[in-house]
């Protein structure tokens, strides 16, 4: 990757270092002991602004260098003590304060607030934190853009979320369990700007609190919010630019006080984009050479409104509601030219002529999605310690989708040979349920949770072939089908938390899952019959940690936790789904459910250098698996099927770096070891070849510099790296990168931010693999719209603190699989 660039810019900012001043003291407490790791800012005078904040270190001491001539205000700050102020310091020269002694925890004096820059990311115990509001290059981007960039996380060809290699991931916004997956998710996320996002935790080992379903853990949006009493509300317009435009508004609004608060939220996003797919594959002795041009077009209005009733000191009860409409269109341009001779082999390009057969396909597409998520929420403080929270939830999720899929296939010298026109309707209609209680009480020396919940999820999902297009098109029943799926889940939760001592801390937990799940297939022709799918399972997940502390700077922690990936309702429907006349897919009534055993080793040092050894063992991971047709030599498919086993080690390690009081520099850097293993030669619809025994190293790094530039501006210059590794089971990817870069402003007393950004420079975010599996060779690349100019503007009116109620809803681990 080059990085020339990157190189012109750092010089040319070594050019603004100026000379200054510096300001040193020592801070204790009201015992004369010394402070370590007090934060300790300083504001000038005249306006207030943050200049510099530092923390404190094992002997109380600081050190604030580089400070320009000028009137100061010092802020000093440790949580359990009141903050200490000096007003009107005035800075000329070296300068000591000498003891700066904090007074006794609960002396009411009035202090600031420290308002510190955040690091990217943040290693915790139980979670990684990627900071989105820390970073300029978030500008104009969308969460799947974010998500990609976030540390341990990576998207395949199909937006295909995986966290440490390990797939099955959930996604939370605000807590909130988001209902939806595949392509719907893909199409949701990229509405959220990050204009919206405030930070994305990534947290690998839930606790027994959290749903046990997702073998890679959850990874929980947090959207921005602010403090306090008052009214305030905030516009946004963001845009950005490669091949296509994308471009978002969203206006928010919130008003509190002390009876109720009130707030919303309305956006609409347009998304043009393209994907450029060239695959070469060899299967049966022939060579197909692909090529497809994808262009999707997403119009999307989205409403979030919420109501919280503070009922008295101890009683709230909230509303929620969120929905959005998505009208979305997709015109595909497909072209496959088929050789009856595979000995060109796989890497070569043959000469057009001697091609046997061309395909002239594609697809145009258009689709309504319809969410719409209700939840009523009761919160009841009964007493110190003890609290009672219950969620009822509803959710609706209707898609209507149609296609028409021309196939013509031709001579190399443009003779028509036959013509295999479709036409296609799936509508999709999804209705979840929840009820959930949750109840946090003491226990003994340390704290513990209880609760249960119910959920029930129907699905019906009609599949409607035509033999030609939408104009002209004949009914086929012998292709078409209905599927429906009943699935209730019953859970009940207890975990306890506590310490053996001062540096030795616990937390233990156990989740009971009862599944009921019953699909039923109905084929549309005369003589078909109703295959009816059953399952029903009882599950037990612990999880167990420990945080030792082994000094005032070094942490140690130990986890262990047990997960559950259902297979989403798709793709237990065995029907096909044609892609083009040589590409289908289908899914797999016999699918089951995976369950991963996840350890994770955490070290720390000074809340700042995380390092982290990870192992997971799945049994019977998904995987999704492309092989030769049965019937047609010259097709292929993709399916389902679990794996014998995957096991995966990693290791991952973070660490901030000040050089200088001007450039910070963030380092993230990740390796992993994977191993699936699989044997499906004696099913007979993968060949005698169906055999998995994929190992593959893996490793990635992540260096982002900042820069605090004159006129108040900062910079920022990322790149990125990853290596070689394996996706969905079998999919083989090389090696890909990105080098970003951004400026940051803000005007009008801070209340409009401005970013500009340039994201992926070079072009390097291109995917490029392949599969070997059951006597199909594949091998491809994938371009998308990833080099792009982005401008994002934000601007607050009235207060910036008012705060609206954070809480999770009660939409479960199923509304997760919708798609």
């Amino acid at each position: 990757m080059r990085f020339s660039l990157s190189l012109a810019f750092l010089c040319l900012l070594c050019t603004c270092v100026r000379a200054q001043h510096t300001l040193t003291g020592l801070v204790q407490d009201d015992s004369g002991t010394a402070v370590a790791f007090a934060n300790v800012a300083v504001y000038t005078t005249a306006d207030s602004s943050l200049i510099k904040v530092e923390t404190t270190a094992d002997d109380g001491s600081f050190r604030l260098v580089n400070l320009a001539s000028d009137t100061y205000d010092l802020v000093v700050s440790y949580i359990g003590a009141p903050s200490l102020r000096r007003r009107a310091v005035e800075v000329h020269g070296p300068l000591d304060l000498g003891i700066l002694s904090l007074a006794p925890a609960g002396i009411d004096l009035k202090g600031a607030t420290v308002t510190a820059t955040r690091a990217l990311v943040e290693v915790k115990p139980d979670r990684t934190i990627f900071n989105v509001q820390g970073t300029i290059n978030s500008a104009g981007n969308d969460a799947l853009s974010l998500l990609a960039m976030a540390p341990g996380v990576t998207l395949d060809n199909n937006d295909n979320i995986s966290v440490l290699s390990r797939s099955g991931v959930i996604i939370y916004v605000d807590g909130r369990r988001l209902p939806l997956r595949g392509t719907d998710l893909s199409n949701y996320l990229r509405t959220l700007t990050a204009e919206q996002i405030d930070r994305i935790d990534i947290i690998s080992s839930p606790g027994a609190k959290y749903e046990a379903e997702g073998n890679a853990g959850i990874i929980d949006i947090r959207l921005k919010k602010a403090e306090n009493e008052g009214i305030n509300s905030t516009l946004t317009a963001s845009g950005s630019q490669g091949r296509y435009a994308i471009y978002a508004l969203n206006a928010g609004a919130n008003y509190r006080n002390r009876r109720f608060n009130l707030f919303g939220n309305l956006g609409y996003t347009s998304s043009d984009s393209y994907t450029d797919n060239d695959f070469r594959s060899t299967q049966n002795g022939f060579l197909l050479l692909d090529e497809q041009y994808s262009q999707p077009r997403l119009r999307t209005p989205s409403a979030r409104l919420g109501l919280d009733l503070y009922l008295g000191k101890r009683h709230t009860l909230g509303g929620l509601y969120s929905g959005q409409y998505q009208s979305g269109e997709r015109d595909v341009i497909n072209q496959t030219r088929i050789y009856a001779d595979s000995s060109f082999g796989i890497g070569a390009t043959p000469p057009k002529g001697v091609a046997d057969s061309i395909l002239i396909g594609g697809v145009d597409g258009r689709g309504d999605h319809t969410q719409n998520a209700l939840n009523l929420n009761y919160n009841f403080a009964i007493a110190a310690g003890h609290n009672l929270n219950v969620d009822v939830d509803y959710g609706r999720f209707r898609n209507a989708d149609v296609l028409d899929q021309p196939n013509r296939y031709i001579t190399p010298d443009g003779q028509l040979l036959s013509v295999a026109d479709a036409y296609f309707e799936t509508p999709t209609d999804i209705d979840i349920y929840t009820a959930r209680l949750d109840y946090d009480f003491p226990l003994g020396q340390g704290a513990a949770s209880a609760g249960a919940k119910y959920t029930r999820v129907m699905t019906d999902n009609t599949f409607s072939a035509y033999d030609g297009l939408s104009e002209v098109r004949q009914f086929r029943a012998d292709r078409s089908n209905e599927f429906s799926y009943d699935e209730t889940v019953y859970a009940a939760y207890l975990t306890y938390s506590g310490s053996v001592s001062e540096r030795l801390t616990y937390s233990l937990g156990l989740r009971l899952e009862a599944t009921e799940a019953e699909g039923r297939l109905l084929e549309r022709s005369d003589n078909a019959i109703t295959t009816p799918i059953d399952s029903n399972y009882l599950s037990l997940f612990p999880n167990a940690g420990l945080i030792y502390q082994l000094s005032d700077k070094q942490t140690l922690s130990l986890r262990y936790g047990r997960r559950i990936n259902r297979p989403d309702y798709n793709v237990l429907n065995p029907f096909r789904v044609q892609l083009n006349e040589l590409s289908y897919e289908a899914g797999n009534p016999t699918l089951g459910p995976e369950i991963v055993n996840n350890l994770q080793l955490g070290y720390t040092i000074a809340q700042r250098y995380n390092f982290q050894l990870a192992y997971s063992h799945t049994q019977a991971a998904i995987a999704r698996l492309f092989s030769p047709d049965q019937f047609n030599p010259q097709a292929g498919f993709a399916t389902y099927d679990n794996l014998n086993r995957q096991s995966i080690y990693s290791f991952s390690g973070s660490a901030p770096v000040e050089l200088t009081d001007w450039w910070n520099i963030y380092v993230s850097v990740t390796a992993r070891y994977i191993d699936n293993q699989a044997d499906y030669a004696e099913q007979g619809i993968f060949g005698p070849q169906a055999v998995v025994d994929v190992q593959q190293y893996n490793y990635s790094g992540l260096v982002q510099n900042t820069f605090s530039l004159p006129w108040a501006l900062t910079a920022e210059l990322t790149g990125r790296y990853i290596s070689a590794g394996i996706s969905q089971g079998i999919f083989e990817y090389d090696d890909l990168g990105y080098v970003n870069i951004g400026l940051q402003r803000r005007f009008l007393n801070k209340q409009l931010n401005v970013k500009l950004s340039g994201n992926d420079l070079f072009r390097n975010l291109v995917i490029r693999g392949g599969s070997d599996f059951g006597g199909l060779l594949v091998r491809g690349d994938v371009f998308r719209d990833s080099r792009r100019v982005a401008l994002s503007m934000s601007y607050i009116f009235g207060n910036q603190k008012v705060n609206s109620r954070r809480r999770d809803t009660g939409l479960d681990e199923a509304a997760g699989r919708v798609n």
